[in-house]
């Protein structure tokens, strides 16, 4: 396929977030749940400010988010959620799964998010790659909710629930329950995706609970990606593909090198007192399931991430923006990738900007041309290292240009 014009990159972001307003969700809902909406939008409070002033339309004004973007010099994106979805407690991604008696309507929420979203990529479906929203509870539903994802154009593929070890009411990732729903997914061709900040357990009403959150969030969101492994699933659907995103990936080499070792460990038995049976020995190392089963979207990379892509794989590392996020590098991504990427060679850039993100979710890189070579930065500009900050610092230490 062709690239943009060879003195420009084609960027497509691995991760983005958009989402609904409440009285759009509403248009969106089933019928038979508009009057319990209309209570619980009565009494619901956002504590979100990015969700409250001017910046909330980011998440759902086409020509806004489009102009801000190309100002940035991104083409094209993949959204997860962002907003808060009918009868939701909280920010959609930090919610955690549904219990017994929230599922009904969480999950009438989760499905008016999805065709808002499907109509949402409709509008630019050359420019857009929507993550459809599934509950595991209960297994057919989640299948039936990804066929309707792969049926209504969400080539983005799902995003899973990530429930915390205090979960004790939906299915964890790893129970033998959910192979048929992988078998879906693996059949569907859709990219499953958890993302960073979930996870977590309730910390409870406690002052240190956001000091426990930053210092923990990032062990959580890891977790799923080891029970996958280890479990077995991509040993049984090994066309399954899996996508972690914005947890940055400087971590990867040393939790696999660390998976690797526990595995050699039990085919070697040198487990101690400790008892495992053969069927939990796996033909592959968790490190070789991870190079096939496996990508990485890094949000907002840092030096460190950059300097692990190719111990990753070259078509593993899939750069992201996250925007609308404060802690996204909008406005100041041609900065950021000055900084963290400057020197590295034009091929390795075209892939982790953007072609490792086309082959995933199938991005046509034909189309998007015409878009890259209009706002796409060039070589030469990106090739410049950063020697100093943009005109207001502590915008750019926000906007994550400072490492």
């Amino acid at each position: 396929m062709a690239d943009a014009p060879d003195d420009r990159y084609t960027i497509i972001s691995a991760d983005t977030h958009a989402g609904g307003s409440h009285a759009q969700y509403r248009e969106y809902l089933d019928p038979a749940y508009l009057a319990d909406f209309d209570e619980w939008r009565g009494r619901y409070k956002n504590p979100f400010k990015d969700l409250k002033d001017d910046r909330r339309s980011r998440n759902w004004d086409s020509n806004q988010r489009w102009a801000e973007q190309g100002d940035d010099g991104v083409v094209a994106e993949v959204i997860f959620p962002n907003t808060v979805p009918p009868f939701f407690p909280s920010f959609v991604l930090f919610a955690q799964p549904p219990k017994p008696d929230e599922y009904t309507h969480r999950l009438a929420g989760i499905r008016a998010h999805n065709r808002w979203l499907a109509d949402y990529v409709a509008e630019a479906p050359v420019r857009r790659a929507g993550i459809g929203q599934i509950f595991t509870n209960d297994v057919d539903d989640a299948i039936a909710d990804s066929r309707w994802i792969k049926d209504h154009g969400l080539r983005g593929g799902v995003l899973l629930p990530n429930g915390g070890p205090d979960v004790t009411w939906s299915r964890p990732l790893y129970d033998p329950e959910l192979d048929r729903l992988w078998a879906v997914l693996e059949e569907l061709e859709l990219p499953v995706h958890t993302h960073g900040g979930t996870g977590l357990p309730d910390y409870g009403p406690y002052p240190v609970a956001p000091l426990l959150y930053l210092a923990e969030a990032r062990f959580y969101s890891q977790r799923p990606m080891a029970h996958l492994i280890l479990s077995g699933v991509f040993e049984r659907f090994p066309r399954l593909k899996f996508v972690l995103t914005e947890l940055g990936c400087a971590w990867v080499p040393s939790m696999l090198e660390e998976l690797d070792r526990i595995m050699r460990s039990l085919r070697e038995k040198r487990t101690g007192e400790l008892r495992y049976s053969d069927d939990q020995i796996l033909p592959l190392l968790p490190s070789e399931y991870f190079a096939r089963n496996c990508w990485m979207g890094v949000s907002q990379p840092k030096p460190p991430d950059a300097a692990v892509r190719t111990a990753l794989g070259p078509d593993r590392f899939m750069w992201g923006n996250d925007y609308p996020h404060e802690e996204g590098t909008f406005p100041f991504t041609r900065e950021h990738l000055r900084q963290v990427f400057h020197g590295t060679p034009v091929a390795t850039m075209r892939q982790i900007l953007g072609g490792n993100a086309a082959a995933l979710y199938g991005f046509d890189l034909d189309a998007l041309a015409p878009y890259a070579a209009e706002l796409g930065p060039t070589v030469a500009e990106l090739e410049e290292p950063l020697t100093e900050l943009p005109p207001d610092p502590n915008q750019a230490l926000v906007r994550g240009v400072v490492s």
